[in-house]
């Protein structure tokens, strides 16, 4: 049974750095392609950045150059390091395979940025 938990979210200020973690377990592998996602209130969720097998990454324009996905295959956790942060980045962030399985996504974790 997969089980993907969320965290490291918080309040910021705009300009600000967080990094989440999702710790994964059960049938995810090192080679498991990856993604962190986004919901804001209102829209619908989207994919933000993603991390391949091979360790490709690719990110939306909207956060190309202040995220950075990685992941740690000793410790089962994939991360989303996030710097420069602006009000634009206030969501709730979820981490789910990059073809999302509706059954695996968590609660996910609060970010709110403010300005």
């Amino acid at each position: 049974q997969v089980r993907l938990v969320e965290s490291g979210g918080g309040l910021v200020q705009a300009g600000g750095s967080l990094r989440l973690s999702c710790a994964t377990s059960g049938r995810i592998f090192s080679i498991t392609p990856m993604g962190w996602y986004r919901q804001a209130p209102g829209n619908q969720r989207e994919l933000v950045a993603r991390i391949g097998g091979s360790g490709t990454t690719n990110y939306a324009d909207s956060v190309k150059g202040r995220f950075t996905i990685y992941r740690d295959n000793a410790k089962n956790t994939v991360y989303l390091q996030m710097n420069s942060l602006n009000p634009g980045d206030t969501a709730v962030y979820y981490c789910n395979t990059y073809f999302p399985i509706a059954g695996y996504w968590g609660q996910g974790t609060q970010v709110t940025v403010s300005s």
